[in-house]
């Protein structure tokens, strides 16, 4: 489902002012309850302070409604990846905001079902689950074979186990990517 440019802005506010107001120790606004943001999506919001990361959490499944998902995903992005110290009220200003809306999960077999910008990925064995946007194998310039060993990586597994372990699962996803500062 496309997201237009108006529900795009809307959804870059909703998570701005969760960010907000979890940082501020106030209530945050209910995020609205219409178009994109009312039907189920999967989403992931990166933050990036100065061009280099700063959080990202999403949640992969289509059933919540974006709007939540997104609110939700930027607090925790902001507070609760475990690679980063929580945001503080000081670098509110700074930070950038970009969400990723998931389309839906398709299952793959190899590198040969990846396309490099335009596919992400999930790799699952066991309670082992990695997934990275299209725009890492962009950022990285990786080509397929790296994108899907690094994908395992994230997942805790050896790069190499979508191809030697037994039960690993694959799955490609397209998404869409929007960012504060985009035009449209």
């Amino acid at each position: 489902m496309p997201i237009d440019a108006e529900d795009r802005r809307l959804l870059l506010r909703v998570a701005r002012e969760a960010i907000a107001a979890h940082v501020e120790r106030r209530p945050a606004a209910s995020p609205p309850i219409a178009g994109a943001l009312a039907g189920p999506a999967g989403a992931f919001v990166s933050l990036h302070h100065g061009g280099d990361l700063r959080g990202c959490i999403g949640h992969i499944e289509a059933d919540q409604r974006l709007g939540d998902v997104v609110s939700r995903c930027a607090v925790a992005a902001s507070s609760s990846d475990p690679r980063f110290p929580a945001v503080g009220p000081g670098e509110l200003a700074a930070i950038d905001i970009e969400i990723s809306v998931l389309g839906p999960l398709e299952p793959i077999t190899g590198p040969d079902e990846i396309e490099i910008g335009r596919h992400g990925l999930v790799v699952e064995s066991g309670w082992h689950r990695g997934l990275l946007l299209p725009q890492v194998a962009l950022e990285w310039k990786w080509d397929r074979d790296t994108f899907l060993a690094q994908t395992c990586r994230k997942a805790g597994l050896a790069p190499d186990a979508w191809r030697t372990a037994r039960a690993v699962r694959l799955w490609r996803f397209e998404a869409e990517v929007f960012s504060e500062g985009q035009e449209g």
